[in-house]
């Protein structure tokens, strides 16, 4: 059973930066693909970006594509997304998942998810 617990979240001014932490707890953490989602009130959730088990492969939504970076580190069982030119339709309850594979994490069928962090962008 994996535990994924968020962090990082917080209000921030159009244009600025948050990195958003996701750190494991209870499998092996270099087993999982891993992705953050988002979802906004009255929205659907969205795929926002993925990461292979070894970090080698990233995928993006197309909204965020340019402006926010997905990484990992096995050793610290954590994944990061650093978000930059925020924009206030950036604002949402962001989400970790993991999956063991690519696919899940970038679908969303994934079989571990966080409870989210709140990212709160103001214009």
């Amino acid at each position: 059973q994996v535990q994924l617990v968020e962090s990082g979240g917080g209000l921030v001014q159009a244009g600025g930066s948050l990195r958003l932490s996701c750190a494991a707890s209870g499998g092996t953490f270099s087993r999982y693909a891993m992705g953050w989602f988002r979802q906004a009130p009255g929205k659907e959730r969205e795929f926002v970006a993925a990461i292979s088990r070894s970090g080698t492969d990233t995928y993006y939504g197309d909204s965020v594509k340019g402006r926010f970076t997905i990484n990992r580190d096995n050793a610290k069982n954590t994944v990061y997304l650093q978000m930059n030119s925020l924009k206030p339709e950036d604002t949402a309850v962001y989400y970790c998942a993991a999956d063991l594979f690519n696919s899940g994490a970038v679908s969303g069928d994934c079989d571990y998810w966080g409870q989210g962090t709140q990212v709160t962008v103001l214009q």
